[in-house]
């Protein structure tokens, strides 16, 4: 079979499983997969619900692909707005903390500073040690601040976070491929949401450097009570937004 037939054929497979870009993932699918039997297994997958980062096994982020491994928090592009705050906010030799790092992608674009990174899934951990590998970033296994050295208190310049911020009651809400296919920990920001932003925002101040800035995504109906969390723990803080992205990230300064 040729190769337009193929495509053909596929494309028409991805649309008839409700796959709204069937011609792009259509092209991923088959640039990705190294022989015929591997595009099928792929094709299955995908049919099935399984998201196509966790098909493919990787999800673009910034120009780069980030190693994505099955059941792991795929990186939004909305979330290249907070990488892009953060990478503003740097300069070569910055010290730099990504907080709920998932596969570090953040972390990833963020070249010529001492990164160090944190998650407290063990799938995520595997992931973020192989996509900051090329940055010289380390990553550590634990909830938030528990597993980082001593030795880094007080000394972070940018603290990033990409904490979960959906209700619980709002997980049922989320799209099949979110809410079946990623770890519920990368999800669920517990009764309002910002269960988890409350306790970054709650140790931030021990880690961070004199002048050093946290930045928290959220979302655009939360961002006032992110920042009045920001404000309780002693940082000022702002919004800002990005309406192409659908991206609001909350900054704030010690």
């Amino acid at each position: 079979m040729s190769v337009s037939l193929v495509t053909t054929s596929l494309v028409t497979t991805l649309r008839a499983a409700g796959c709204v870009f069937a011609e792009d993932e259509a092209r991923l699918l088959l640039d990705t997969a190294r022989t015929p039997g591997e595009l099928d297994t792929m094709v299955e997958q995908r049919v099935t619900g399984l998201p196509l980062e966790h098909v493919l096994g990787w999800a673009e982020f910034r120009g780069l692909r980030i190693a994505v491994d099955t059941g792991v928090f795929v990186p939004r592009r909305r979330t290249e707005f907070l990488a892009e705050q953060a990478a503003a906010l740097t300069r070569p030799g910055s010290v730099v903390l990504d907080l709920c790092c998932g596969t570090g992608a953040v972390g990833a674009t963020l070249g010529g500073v001492e990164l160090h990174a944190a998650d407290i899934d063990p799938a995520a951990v595997r992931c973020a040690r192989r996509n900051v590998a090329a940055v010289g970033g380390r990553v550590y296994e634990g909830d938030l601040y528990e597993p980082l050295p001593a030795a880094l208190r007080g000394r972070v310049d940018v603290l990033v976070a990409n904490a979960p911020y959906v209700p619980t009651e709002a997980i049922g809400l989320l799209p099949p491929e979110a809410r079946e296919y990623e770890a519920l920990v990368a999800l669920d920001g517990g009764t309002d949401g910002l269960s988890v932003q409350r306790r970054v925002a709650a140790g931030a101040l021990d880690w961070l450097a004199p002048g050093g800035h946290l930045l928290i995504e959220t979302s655009e109906r939360q961002a006032e009570q992110t920042v009045d969390v920001f404000v309780r723990n002693g940082l000022t803080a702002q919004v800002v937004n990005c309406d192409e992205l659908d991206a609001t990230v909350v900054v704030g300064r010690v």
